[in-house]
């Protein structure tokens, strides 16, 4: 089956310093409080950390960082990092110095993280996966399709479950 990751930014207009979650839905009507419980309650059903949000930010410095540790053998842990940093701590993933310290935490050279930001090294390759997003018409993240079916934002396990078996050996997009 074939699997791939997109990086792909919800806001990619979000400013690099962020921005308010009311800023973000300004004019949408949308309960903050009541959205933020739910992802709470999503992810505290799959184990996973989330933390009180008050700000969005710029994830595109991330994913190209990420880029990079995947070549390192530790994009994975690297991904599982951001997470945590952006979900669990709120912390700003589009700062360097937050990135430089992720990286090292994993046993990265932060150095060479920093270069290879300021480079932008691995930019083409974001922007080759956002162009793919577009083309798939993928709007939110996450985003699972598998032969024309889809299944959008943190569903349950047996749903995505479900969307596997259903699709009887079609690829994958994450």
């Amino acid at each position: 089956m074939d699997v791939k990751w997109l990086a792909f930014p919800l806001h990619p207009e979000t400013p690099l310093e962020g921005q308010t979650l009311e800023q973000l839905f300004a004019g949408t009507g949308k309960d903050i409080p009541a959205l933020l419980a739910k992802l709470k309650k999503a992810a505290e059903a799959e184990g996973l950390a989330f933390g009180d949000r008050t700000h969005t930010y710029n994830s595109r410095r991330a994913q190209e960082l990420g880029k990079w540790a995947e070549e390192q053998g530790q994009g994975e842990a690297f991904h599982r990092a951001m997470f945590r940093a952006y979900f669990a701590h709120g912390r700003n993933i589009a700062d360097y110095a937050v990135l430089r310290a992720e990286a090292a935490a994993l046993g990265l050279d932060p150095d060479e993280a920093q270069r290879v930001l300021a480079e932008g090294a691995y930019a083409a390759a974001v922007d080759a996966d956002w162009d793919y997003s577009r083309r798939m018409d993928v709007r939110a993240v996450p985003t699972f399709v598998m032969n024309g079916r889809g299944l959008v934002g943190a569903v349950p396990y047996q749903d995505l479950l479900k969307l596997v078996q259903t699709a009887q050996g079609g690829g994958l997009v994450l």
